[in-house]
């Protein structure tokens, strides 16, 4: 597209992330932020007032008006917003996970390459200057471990938390590890929702490497802690406060920690920022529509292994 002119975008979903979406674009001079979408009238009509722009009900009244759209629709609904706007040729920032099924993800990464499009799946953690750190940094890993801990928010309660939080840090652990995940054992038990609220996987790969990731949403405190451990030292991130911790063998085989305190990042506009980069023609989206759906097969993946194991203690119960 016109490298001049600023990306036309609408926000479909006006709820929590929605309204970020919009405030994002409405404060960047490269995006017209031209209509917020939302089935609920008062809630698109808030955000609209908000930022500045039109408010719908109906993504087809704007559909024509717009190169591209943030969709921060709950995850049940995003085959279904996500393929008109694909088919009728605009970018999408889909946020995560890309789609509930790997059927529905597998529909919506075949209609952007039909529709030569932008498809940027919203995984916002690979844009936390702490965890870019650590993928310029990790070359041989050997070993990683993820804690992904909040309390309990009452959010996108229509997913378990393997797909709603530690899908995170699957995302940043395939990003880190170019191999094939070959083993997945995985525990979890639902505790406040009907849906998995606390799990813990252990993930093998090919080459060796292996990772055990921990997510809850039931938690009584945060952190959003990442460490990876390869010959020579470790490295760690902690994606809440942006900074980092490397841990490396020295001259004489001394231990020599540094550490690293990142420029307060605000991770979503970077993102924005990439996609809307992607969207003129300036780079390649950070986190493809295929990275986004081989994170949701490994999810999903994990997701299976605890129900099958909370099968069986209901068999034994």
């Amino acid at each position: 597209m016109n490298n001049t002119k600023p990306v036309r975008v609408a926000v479909v979903g006006a709820g929590y992330l929605g309204r970020f979406h919009a405030q994002k674009y409405a404060a960047l001079d490269g995006a017209e932020l031209i209509a917020v979408v939302d089935t609920n009238a008062e809630r698109a009509a808030a955000v609209a007032a908000e930022c500045g722009c039109e408010a719908h009900g109906d993504l087809a009244t704007v559909t024509d008006r717009i190169d591209a759209a943030s969709v921060v629709v709950p995850t049940s609904g995003h085959h279904d917003v996500a393929l008109p706007l694909l088919t009728a040729g605009k970018h999408l920032l889909l946020e995560k996970p890309i789609a509930p099924s790997l059927a529905e993800a597998d529909a919506i990464v075949a209609a952007a390459a039909t529709a030569g499009v932008i498809l940027q799946v919203g995984h916002l953690e690979r844009f936390n200057p702490a965890i870019r750190e650590l993928v310029g940094r990790v070359k041989q890993p050997l070993f990683i471990e993820a804690h992904r801990l909040s309390g309990f928010s009452g959010r996108a309660t229509d997913v378990d938390i393997v797909v709603d939080l530690m899908i995170h840090d699957i995302d940043i652990l395939l990003a880190l590890v170019d191999d094939r995940v070959t083993d997945v054992q995985a525990v979890g038990a639902p505790v406040i929702t009907g849906q998995v609220d606390i799990a813990n996987a252990r993930l093998e790969f090919s080459g060796g490497c292996c990772a055990n990731l921990t997510a809850s949403r039931v938690s009584t405190q945060d952190m959003r802690k990442f460490r990876v451990f390869q010959p020579g030292g470790f490295m760690s991130a902690d994606c809440a406060r942006q900074t980092n911790q490397i841990v490396m063998r020295g001259p004489d085989d001394a231990i020599v920690p540094e550490m690293y305190e990142h420029e307060r990042a605000d991770n979503l506009m970077t993102e924005i920022e990439a996609f809307l980069a992607a969207v003129r023609g300036e780079r390649q989206p950070e986190v493809s529509g295929d990275a986004g759906r081989e994170a949701l097969r490994v999810a999903l993946a994990v997701t299976a292994d605890i129900e099958r194991r909370l099968g069986q203690l209901d068999q034994g119960a």
